[in-house]
């Protein structure tokens, strides 16, 4: 099983999605944080199971669909590094020039 690894920009993300949420329902903030740590915690044992995102062509970046959200993540020796969690209705490449150069 591969350890999944957590960028600063990710975790900064779930914090900013669940604030957000929790504005209208502290109820379904904590169900969407868990639906994500569950979604996520798949790539332990398939970790090229999300699909490669069209923007990039990379194989070893991807992403999972939960809802309105993208979470990427990139795959390194084997293990998951969770880059970004990223609203599909935000533009997506200025969301992630500075992740360019993490790839």
């Amino acid at each position: 099983m591969a350890e999944i690894r957590w960028s600063t920009q990710a975790s900064e993300d779930v914090e900013a999605i669940a604030e957000f949420i929790a504005r209208d329902s502290e109820f379904y903030a904590k169900i969407f944080v868990t639906e994500l740590f569950n979604t996520v915690e798949r790539l332990e044992t398939f970790p090229e199971s999300g699909r490669m995102i069209p923007e990039f062509e990379v194989p070893n970046i991807r992403e999972i669909i939960l809802g309105n959200y993208r979470i990427i993540y990139r795959i390194e020796k084997e293990r998951p590094e969770i880059l970004t969690i990223h609203h599909s209705s935000q533009l997506f490449n200025k969301s992630l020039n500075g992740l360019r150069s993490t790839i």
